[in-house]
């Protein structure tokens, strides 16, 4: 991979700050960007097409063939989210100039560092606020799938990383709570989670519209879901590639796509919060029950949090 794929992010906000994640060439890139993401939405929010059964089965397991046009349309689908990841992959890249420095286990650790011996580097931006008394709960719906993946990636040169801004024993008590393997860092007092547009300010949240999945709107929380990759090459130069947010995270939770296999697919559709049903896994209980009309929260801070406090105004 060449110096030539050298681009800008696309993720322009409207009130730009002086962080390299800001684009040079914005019309250019951000139309790539929303081209990419419509295209994305035509296969993911339409519902996975399955044959209905009618009248007497044609064999008692998988018998006969489907609905006209049923299989080759789902087949067109998955070509089309094939040609999607071919263009994700064609996007131009953004070199980055600045120093990111995180908390881990072992002490102060770069992005550089984050690699490892590899030369791609995911980044799960997971909602975990300084303060807060446990990590996201849709969040950790995706992290539950992160330890079976991180061991595959890694043969293909690819290391997984979770990034949040809860401090680094914040993070080790819900880490050790969740059973957890992962490599977990915390990027509190650093501008990581601003410049990858997942963590707002307060002066942000007065706002009341803040810049998000690459566009103005609402958001409930300080902290925002997102994955975001980098390259690292020979010499040591580091390339933000791509950032996806929202429903572009959905190809990440392999229990999504079970579900979508299934007749009655995710069974979402009359709750207010689309994830409302989603606990953490050690808080599934026969006593287990979905508010419809519940809509997304924050989980709660702690009585004394004393490092909640914005360190960015």
């Amino acid at each position: 991979m060449s110096a030539k794929r050298d681009g800008y992010l696309a993720g322009v906000d409207p009130h730009p700050l002086p962080a390299p994640f800001h684009l040079r060439k914005q019309s250019r890139v951000i139309a790539g960007r929303q081209d990419l993401w419509r295209n994305l939405l035509m296969i993911i929010e339409i519902p996975a097409l399955q044959a209905q059964p009618k009248g007497k089965p044609r064999h008692p397991i998988a018998g006969g063939l489907p609905p006209a046009g049923v299989e080759i349309e789902e087949v067109k689908r998955i070509r089309r989210r094939d040609e999607l990841s071919r263009e994700r992959r064609e996007l131009p890249w953004e070199k980055l100039e600045k120093q990111y420095v995180f908390e881990g286990l072992g002490g102060k650790v770069t992005l550089a560092d984050l690699f490892g011996e590899r030369h791609q580097l995911v980044v799960y931006h997971f909602m975990f606020g300084p303060g807060w008394k446990e990590g996201c709960p849709s969040c950790s719906y995706l992290a539950d799938h992160f330890d079976g993946a991180a061991v595959h990636l890694a043969h293909r040169d690819v290391t997984l990383a979770v990034v949040s801004r809860a401090t680094l024993a914040e993070i080790e008590t819900f880490k050790k709570r969740m059973g957890w393997r992962f490599k977990w860092v915390s990027s509190f007092g650093s501008d990581f989670n601003y410049d990858c547009y997942v963590s707002l300010t307060k002066d942000d949240k007065a706002k009341g519209k803040v810049f998000y999945n690459y566009e103005l709107g609402e958001f409930p929380s300080e902290e925002a879901p997102g994955a975001s990759v980098f390259y690292k090459n020979e010499v040591g130069e580091i390339f933000h590639t791509y950032s996806t947010y929202a429903r572009g995270l959905d190809i990440l939770v392999g229990t999504y796509n079970f579900l979508d296999l299934a007749p009655k697919g995710r069974d979402e559709g009359g709750l207010a919060h689309k994830m409302a049903w989603v606990r953490h896994h050690d808080r599934y209980n026969e006593g287990y029950f979905v508010d419809a009309s519940q809509l997304y929260k924050a989980p709660k801070s702690t009585d004394a949090a004393c490092c909640s406090g914005e360190e960015r105004k």
